[in-house]
């Protein structure tokens, strides 16, 4: 059962997410941040991971704790599910075209959390959306899962086209490393013993 739900209460934010890492790109977010919403459907969809998120917070002030939380959350929710990681493929790496933007993205499902980003954005808005804050939502989600991501924007023109493209990269990636391995069975993907 590779399943997981984790909630997460702060003074600015009330999160609550469930994942199935054997789904079937099945979503249902509703952050109260309309394009962020759509990023996380994209997410699901493209990494085959079942994805629910409930997000209420102090948009009133501006978007960036409910989507660095739902990050966090997210991330924590993965790590849960992955358990001790036997079986999985662990490493992830897809280029991604969408449009005028191509992004690559490649993990580790390490539990070493580093993020290389090289996303620039012409924009600073995609409607009333920041931009800076599709970095902060990886930030989150590598630091909290435990993940190594490096996700480079090779070519984009329109900033609504390269935030798409990077959540469906990081989809397609985390829908490779997360897979079971037929050729691992019950082994870790590692020759330290743990991951």
């Amino acid at each position: 059962m590779r399943q997981a739900t984790v909630s997460r209460n702060t003074a600015e934010t009330r999160i609550e997410v469930s994942v199935d890492l054997d789904g079937t790109g099945a979503y249902d977010n509703q952050t109260g941040v309309g394009f962020f919403d759509h990023m996380l459907d994209q997410l699901a969809r493209h990494s085959l991971i079942d994805l629910t998120v409930r997000a209420e917070g102090d948009t009133h002030i501006d978007d960036h704790h409910t989507v660095e939380d739902s990050g966090i959350a997210i991330g924590q929710a993965l790590a849960r599910a992955l358990g001790d990681k036997r079986g999985i493929r662990r490493y992830g790496g897809f280029l991604l075209a969408m449009d005028d933007a191509l992004v690559r993205a490649a993990l580790d499902l390490s539990g070493r959390p580093f993020l290389v980003w090289n996303v620039p954005f012409a924009t600073a808005k995609i409607g009333s959306f920041d931009t800076e804050l599709v970095r902060e939502f990886f930030q989150a989600l590598s630091t909290h899962g435990g993940i190594t991501l490096h996700v480079d924007a090779l070519h984009g023109l329109n900033a609504h086209h390269i935030a798409e493209a990077t959540f469906k990269a990081v989809a397609r990636a985390l829908r490779e490393a997360v897979e079971p391995d037929p050729r691992m069975q019950d082994r870790l993907p590692s020759t330290k013993g743990a991951l």
